[in-house]
């Protein structure tokens, strides 16, 4: 083992110095480590992470990329890297507020988090970082807090890329729902601002309204259901999240022929609705990466001494019939085990 990787860059340091002045004189003896030294090894990392729902599998697949780049960074630095999942059951910012101060008190070294709520979380964030523990933010940002750096999408542009995959679809003309999720996060906010200016371009797209609700899969295919009770004649659906394509119930309940739906994300239980042509167009995030790029770039912070940028891009994926495959074996390549059979050899060829 070199001892870089056994003592850290400062021992480095301190030794050549050590070796420097021995060379000196011969009658000074060359410094040595401390009695204990050799038994002391490098200092773990502990990153929190704290996602908006543990329920949810955006936030699961997150967790796995996150766990993912500790072992393989803990491998690379030498330095045990681990992740610590607080991430509430449900969506709550107060919470989760209650989680980063947890972490701090818990002797996290850096924490993680997507923001439920950034006006609960910029004052949990704020003092964590006052009390010396970095924050970054990944999804769902918190921009007015002192986090060092955000991972993911351009929430208003990506709601805009939503309503303009929908407008094709429907030639331009019909009414239209807005499945939103949760009223306070910060980031589904700005993808429904976005959804809403796209469709200001078309004249003949009427908007009948924005419908938020909780984030779980049952809850939001029953506002989709109920919505399409209390507004007949919708046509399509833009969603700013997948939720109510975790479950099978729309697949039968809604007509392909009739209703265009494009949504956020393309987890495996999504997969359906584009080859039955309901949802004809998901525009996908790598949340697999959320986990993998955000811990990544602690450890540039914290072990490597690095310059991370206050904001780090991620482009959405565009996911059809046409690359159902493709992404199929993307997804199961990062662990997803419920993705199914039949879509791992569509599109043979394809990458």
């Amino acid at each position: 083992m070199t001892l870089a990787r056994r003592f850290g860059p400062l021992a480095v340091l301190l030794a050549w110095t050590a070796l420097a002045l021995g060379c000196k004189s011969t009658s000074t003896p060359a410094a040595t480590a401390p009695a204990d030294a050799t038994h002391a090894g490098p200092k773990p990392i502990r990153i929190a992470m704290i996602a908006k729902s543990s329920t949810n599998p955006i936030f699961l697949s997150a967790r796995r990329g996150a766990e993912t780049a500790a072992r393989d960074l803990t491998a690379k630095t030498g330095v045990p890297i681990e992740i610590v999942w607080l991430t509430p059951p449900a969506e709550d910012g107060q919470i989760q507020a209650q989680r980063i101060a947890q972490a701090v008190n818990e002797g996290a070294s850096a924490i993680l988090v997507s923001c439920s709520d950034a006006g609960k979380l910029t004052g949990a964030i704020d003092d964590a970082v006052a009390r010396g523990v970095p924050v970054m933010t990944f999804d769902s940002d918190a921009p007015a807090s002192k986090r060092f750096s955000y991972y993911g999408v351009d929430d208003r542009r990506l709601g805009e890329q939503v309503m303009a995959e929908l407008a094709k679809l429907l030639n331009g003309r019909g009414k239209v729902a807005i499945l939103a999720g949760n009223q306070n996060a910060p980031n589904l906010r700005r993808r429904v601002d976005g959804i809403k200016a796209e469709a200001a371009k078309y004249r003949g797209i009427q908007i009948v309204g924005t419908f938020y609700h909780a984030e779980t899969p049952q809850d939001a295919a029953a506002e989709v259901i109920r919505v399409n009770n209390a507004y007949p004649g919708i046509h399509g659906w833009a969603m700013a999240g997948g939720w109510a394509l975790y479950t099978k119930t729309l697949l039968t309940d809604l007509d392909p022929k009739k209703v265009k739906i494009v949504a956020v994300d393309a987890l495996p239980p999504e997969l359906p609705y584009v080859e039955k042509g309901l949802a004809p167009v998901l525009l996908a995030q790598a949340s697999y990466l959320w986990g993998n790029v955000g811990v990544t770039k602690i450890v540039d912070k914290l072990f490597y001494k690095q310059d991370v940028p206050p904001v780090v891009s991620m482009d959405p994926v565009r996911v059809t019939i046409d690359s159902l495959g493709p992404w199929a074996r993307q997804l199961r390549q990062w662990g997803f085990p419920d993705v199914p059979e039949e879509y791992l050899n569509l599109n043979p060829g394809q990458k």
